[in-house]
């Protein structure tokens, strides 16, 4: 099973989609006038043609208000003054660990979108976590004008906070080594960042960089970390959900995320007790997303601030990153309940509603016979258990440990 990525200009002529012999369908990227509005997955038969005339009955039916509301949000911005003097200076940060060829891959994406920039100036801080030989180095070198720091803990929130402290920007984006940047990236979180000048982060949209295997597909179409094509203001209070701000995941992904770097300071910085790696490979963005919210600050979700991430390849892989979540999800929800005594009301609701959701999935999953959605539901609904049961606490004594070894 593999699906051919494809992107179309519905502002220019459009050409048909042909698939190989070996491709079951297309994930179609639709722009207007190079701005990104939809995402759809198409299954087709192998080998066949999307033809001119299917695509246009498709931008006609599922991409025409898309394009309007894309039409009105220029049209608008067209009217506002500009607030350029507003930006402050970026730091663009990625934590690797032994993945030198994709962090080769980001960086030659970054090359080629950050020649022309709004920011007033733009730097890139690598922060290698604890490589086992010098291919991280070695590939920071063929880049001009990136800084390399190594840090020695193992741990992704260990390797967030060097790059906090090593950065020299007002404003601090992440990215992870398994993504490459929207030739609209940069644009899209200055945008962002000139129409919210007091926001205290920023996450933006992810779409997969490859649907070449079934388990690639299938996150996907499970909603994969897609959050919608529309922009999003998130405070520390919502009144059509009373959970908020407990449930901080729908705010975006780790993979993508951007904040004001005095804030995080402040906040002292990412709880190095989560993404520790394999044990516990998550958590770290719900928790910093969680607390800039109850700092008063507002987040924003900017769908043209875009990274393609490369999916889990294998169903095993993928398996794995479900329990991953469960187990973060909880990890974060008890450290949360302990750090803030004025929200456990919600963080025990927050619990609760977990659980039973999963449940519900799994019960729904059973009854339509979808076997891989009721094994996914199963080790996320197990990992939420093993992260309940005291793995923060384990993470805690695990970080000590590494302090110790690396004073």
């Amino acid at each position: 099973m593999s699906y051919r990525l494809a992107e179309i200009e519905l502002s220019q002529p459009l050409a048909p989609v042909e698939l190989s012999t070996e491709q079951n369908g297309v994930g179609l990227i639709v722009r207007w006038q190079s701005r990104l509005i939809a995402f759809e997955m198409i299954e087709l038969p192998a080998g066949s043609v999307l033809t001119v005339d299917r695509l246009k009955v498709l931008a006609d039916q599922r991409f025409a208000g898309r394009v309007l509301a894309a039409k009105v949000g220029e049209a608008l911005a067209e009217r506002r003054p500009t607030k350029a003097a507003m930006l402050r200076s970026l730091s663009i940060a990625i934590c690797t660990k032994d993945r030198a060829q994709r962090l080769s891959r980001l960086l030659g994406s970054l090359d080629r979108v950050r020649a022309e920039h709004a920011f007033p100036s733009v730097e890139i801080v690598v922060v290698d976590n604890a490589s086992v030989d010098n291919a991280t180095r070695e590939a920071v070198t063929g880049f001009r004008d990136v800084r390399y720091v190594f840090e020695p803990r193992p741990g992704l929130d260990f390797a967030r906070n060097a790059a906090l402290h090593a950065a020299t920007g007002d404003i601090i984006a992440y990215l992870d080594d398994d993504v490459v940047v929207d030739r609209n990236w940069l644009a899209g979180l200055a945008k962002a960042c000139r129409d919210n000048p007091r926001a205290g982060g920023f996450t933006g949209l992810v779409l997969p960089y490859r649907l070449d295997t079934e388990a690639q597909i299938f996150f996907e179409r499970r909603g994969g970390f897609g959050r919608g094509f529309a922009r999003r203001e998130f405070h520390n209070a919502r009144f059509d959900n009373p959970l908020h701000p407990v449930g901080s995941g729908i705010l975006g992904a780790g993979c993508n995320m951007a904040f004001d770097r005095a804030l995080l300071i402040e906040l002292g910085g990412f709880d190095e007790a989560l993404d520790t790696g394999a044990p516990l490979p998550g958590g770290g963005d719900l928790d910093i997303f969680y607390r800039v919210l109850r700092s008063g600050r507002p987040m924003i979700y900017e769908p043209e601030y875009t990274v393609y991430h490369e999916h889990r390849e294998t169903i095993s892989q993928l398996r794995r990153q479900y329990w991953t979540w469960g187990l973060g999800m909880m990890a974060f929800l008890v450290k949360s309940y302990r750090a803030d005594s004025e929200m456990r009301a919600r963080h025990r609701a927050m619990v609760r509603w977990w659980f039973l959701d999963q449940l519900k999935a799994l019960a729904r999953a059973a009854a339509r016979r979808r076997g891989q959605d009721l094994r996914f539901g199963i080790a996320e609904l197990w990992g939420g258990i093993y992260g309940l049961a005291g793995e923060y606490d384990r993470s805690l004594a695990r970080i000590r440990s590494i302090r110790e070894r690396n004073p």
